[in-house]
């Protein structure tokens, strides 16, 4: 039995066997890395540069632009020097490097969705309480919490996963170091070895899961009942654009790691990865810019100036 010692490298999904369709996905990759590197990169630049929207919202917005622009750094670059370079191999380290800052990202982003939907529930149901509830010692805290949250489950399933024997090769059926896919290859009980990681793991999820319903319930329920149709839209215009990220994101990152291995198959496993990998990144500037004036002016202003050259 080959154990995990004798693993050196593993070999990632290929997209493609001739080389002008790896170059294809390669350009194809770069498109989309660059669109979100550009989108989040605005919002970035837009949030730290105009001061009106230094606001608890546009707090929580900025870390999320620096999820995002980590989360897909941390898988796109590696698939897309695979598709240029014509390699698979991804050494052992790399492996474990890359699920643990992906795991760490997408939880941490998964966090601070929680704690926007809270900001949009004190916001519209309680906004006398607002500035005592989320203030900027608050708003830090939340962050934190969120980023730490990322860091601990990060620590606890890579320190399982990549302590279980391997016995099943070293292939990857997935364009990136993923966990049900390196536990795939284990050819221990993982759900014996995974048990504390997972208790953990369905706590956090389902905790965050049950509060972004709740809040939203309530805050549907506040809207509906206001009397002025202006107020009815400028809060659905702040809160759809996240509930449509919220949405996508968890319930891809739900199925993905609850699904039961009786329907799980590679062309289902990637187009799962990319909804929760690529997409989020990507869609989520356009999502939060779309409906939101404040934001636009600010992403206009910040144009102009590098337009004039200010």
């Amino acid at each position: 039995m080959s154990n995990i010692s004798s693993v050196t490298e593993f070999l990632l999904l290929a997209f493609a066997d001739t080389r002008e369709l790896q170059l294809l996905h390669f350009a194809l990759f770069l498109g989309i890395y660059l669109a979100a590197l550009l989108g989040n990169g605005l919002i970035l630049s837009a949030v730290a540069c105009d001061h009106r929207l230094h606001t608890p919202m546009y707090f929580f917005l900025l870390n999320l632009a620096l999820l995002d622009l980590g989360c897909i750094s941390t898988t796109l670059p590696k698939a897309m020097a695979n598709a240029l370079w014509d390699t698979r191999a991804i050494s052992y380290e790399a492996c474990a490097a890359q699920l643990f800052l992906f795991v760490l990202l997408v939880v941490a982003e998964y966090c601070l969705l929680t704690v926007m939907a809270y900001d949009r529930y004190v916001a519209i149901c309680k906004p006398l309480h607002y500035g005592s509830l989320v203030g900027s010692r608050a708003c830090a805290q939340m962050a934190a919490a969120a980023w730490g949250s990322g860091f601990l489950t990060a620590v606890l399933h890579t320190a399982n996963t990549f302590s279980l024997p391997l016995c099943r090769g070293n292939a990857v059926d997935q364009f990136f170091c993923e966990i049900p896919q390196i536990l795939k290859l284990s050819c221990s009980d993982t759900y014996v070895r995974e048990v504390g990681a997972l208790l953990f793991s369905l706590t956090l999820t389902f905790g965050c899961f049950i509060f972004i319903v709740f809040s939203y319930v309530q805050i549907f329920r506040a809207v509906l009942r206001m009397p002025s149709s202006q107020g009815r839209h400028k809060a659905f215009s702040t809160c759809l654009p996240h509930l449509a990220v919220v949405s996508l994101f968890v319930s891809t990152v739900l199925f993905t790691y609850l699904k039961p291995p009786s329907i799980s198959s590679p062309s289902l496993d990637l187009v799962m990865a990319v909804l929760y990998s690529v997409v989020p990144p990507v869609l989520n500037p356009l999502v939060y810019s779309m409906r939101n004036q404040e934001l636009k002016e600010a992403l206009w202003k910040l144009m102009f100036r590098c337009v004039a050259g200010e």
